[in-house]
């Protein structure tokens, strides 16, 4: 066996698993305002964006070759209200970035997240009743929102409540208001999980103000569970299928790969960053190795799309290279000059 191992060419050679540019969708978080650029302190790398900022780094991630973005609006407090009126505003926060988007970067593939709980003051992904989030009522809202961004010009929605019904739900409004070709990115597996913890709090700051998320997103010990939430979002018209997070559910994606011909995408998520960034920090782990190796990781689990934070700065790392490539492969001083 060691034969094939011996030098890099050999290694290159065999390898069976590939990761490129091409692999890497790079989250955005865009705030109200103009010249903002500050810096998310659980998230190294990753900024709060005013929209004028936002092209001009959408505009560096496209020139590293990153394929997509996942946009999240950090709406105003006085925007959000019980009934998430915000996310659907014709001028809110998403619908003007994607609209400056377009116009500014227009080969982008532009993905909007669609949720409400950035838009509600109790930080919930919908209307709530006695602490409970009411499911028919909250995709009626979900529906509104997907329209809205699909009519700013968004190309795809990626839905993020798991609430029953909610591709069916988006897919007939999308279809009905003629946005037939705008792909849903189905949030299908999300499990209840604290790794979210830096996102809610710095990154869309929508921590939850009581309760949680527990009746609608999955509970971490379940796997059958999982298949069971893909294969519904399947038959009600998903595009793409999502395991959320990554590191932590590796078999869930594996299986999913196994189950389902499906594009499948995985999300590796603030906490799943943080834990790296705080290693590297201590000195316990290399931060560009260490994620070259949890990337490589997920794709060998089955993701054809890998949703992270660290995109543009791998992106930065491999220099726009599409062919496959890995830590190993790259020049000590690619390496040493980039923070991942």
């Amino acid at each position: 066996m060691r034969r094939l191992r011996q030098n890099a060419a050999f290694r290159r050679l065999v390898r069976e698993t590939t990761l490129g540019v091409d692999d890497l969708l790079q989250p955005f978080f865009v705030v109200p305002g103009h010249g903002i650029k500050e810096e998310i302190s659980s998230l190294p790398g990753n900024y709060h964006l005013s929209i004028d900022c936002l092209i001009e780094e959408t505009k560096k991630a496209q020139a590293l070759g990153v394929p997509a973005i996942l946009l999240f609006g950090v709406p105003e407090e006085a925007d959000k209200d019980l009934y998430a009126s915000g996310a659907y505003a014709p001028h809110g926060i998403v619908q003007e970035a994607v609209r400056a988007l377009k116009s500014n970067v227009p080969d982008l593939l532009v993905t909007t997240d669609v949720c409400l709980c950035e838009y509600t003051p109790h930080s919930h992904c919908g209307v709530l009743k006695d602490g409970y989030l009411l499911n028919d009522e909250s995709l009626e809202i979900l529906a509104k929102t997907a329209v809205s961004h699909a009519e700013a010009g968004s190309d795809m929605v990626a839905p993020a409540a798991m609430l029953d019904g909610q591709i069916a739900t988006l897919r007939g409004a999308l279809d009905s208001n003629g946005f037939q070709n705008v792909a849903i990115m189905a949030y299908s597996a999300k499990f209840a999980s604290k790794l979210y913890e830096p996102f809610f709090k710095e990154g869309t700051q929508s921590a939850l103000k009581s309760g949680n998320k527990k009746t609608h997103q999955m509970p971490f010990y379940n796997s059958d569970e999982a298949m069971r939430e893909i294969a519904l979002d399947i038959e009600e018209g998903a595009d793409i299928v999502m395991v959320k997070p990554a590191l932590f559910y590796l078999d869930i994606v594996y299986r999913a790969r196994q189950q389902f011909q499906m594009p499948l995408a995985v999300y590796n998520v603030s906490g799943e960053m943080a834990m790296i960034d705080a290693a590297a920090r201590l000195g316990r782990l290399d931060r560009n190795r260490i994620m070259f190796e949890a990337l490589a990781c997920m794709k060998r689990a089955g993701a054809d799309v890998i949703i992270t934070y660290a995109a543009m700065q791998v992106a930065q790392c491999l220099n726009g290279k599409r062919l496959c490539i890995d830590a190993e492969s790259l020049p000590e001083a690619a390496m040493s000059g980039v923070n991942v």
